[in-house]
């Protein structure tokens, strides 16, 4: 399975897909789609590392809550983010998420994500690995 990340048309909003050989690389691929909606996650330098936990009673949701703590994050330390390493145990999340300061000039933001919503809210395994997605407010 070829681990992505993907954007998917949903009216004025975006949709952030990840898929990945297992749940947890899903949950990153699904952030690194998030961060792809401001910038290009390649031009985020790892300079910073930031430890994020959640807990959820079910996938989706921990889905809805990891990306809303990321979108958090970013806000409150001005950041961008372009490596996660999620772990999950159950219902509990715990990642790391490493990257750098906003540069305007070098990461160019185009939009300013306002939050993970539960439209098209999915975790599921898909062809051998899984998938975890939703649509984001810009």
């Amino acid at each position: 399975m070829h681990e992505h990340w993907e954007h998917y048309d949903h009216g004025a909003d975006i949709g952030v897909r990840g898929i990945a050989s297992t749940k947890a690389r899903a949950f990153e691929q699904a952030a690194l789609a998030l961060t792809a909606v401001i910038t290009d996650p390649q031009s985020v330098a790892t300079r910073e590392t930031v430890q994020i936990r959640c807990e959820a009673p079910d996938d989706e949701l921990l889905l809805a809550d990891w990306l809303n703590a990321l979108i958090y994050e970013m806000a409150v330390r001005r950041m961008l983010f372009g490596r996660f390493q999620v772990e999950l145990n159950g219902t509990q999340l715990s990642a790391q998420a490493s990257g750098e300061a906003v540069s305007v000039p070098r990461h160019h933001p185009a939009v300013e994500v306002k939050g993970a919503t539960y439209t098209t809210l999915r975790v599921a395994p898909v062809d051998g690995g899984w998938l975890a997605q939703t649509v984001v407010d810009v």
